[in-house]
């Protein structure tokens, strides 16, 4: 899946569920350092993927946060 798609993806999701996914994602990145560390992991380009997956969800969750925090500008000035 290429990035834009899985950005849209990702925006179309609530909290809730990036919350899970990013829960399931760090997991998966835990087992990943696991198996590089025993020999296991072939496919290292997974581990990249992951960490950029998951650095993906925090900025969305972030930037949400952030717009349901941040007083409206309109109404400040009125």
């Amino acid at each position: 899946m290429k990035q834009k798609e899985k950005i849209r993806d990702f925006l179309r999701l609530s909290e809730k569920e990036l919350s899970r996914i990013l829960s399931d994602k760090k997991e998966k990145l835990r087992q990943f350092k696991f198996d590089i560390s025993a020999g296991k992991l072939k496919n290292v380009r997974e581990v990249r993927e992951t960490k950029r997956d998951i650095a993906r969800i925090l900025t969305i969750l972030t930037s949400r946060s952030k717009k349901l925090n941040q007083p409206d500008r309109a109404n400040k000035n009125a």
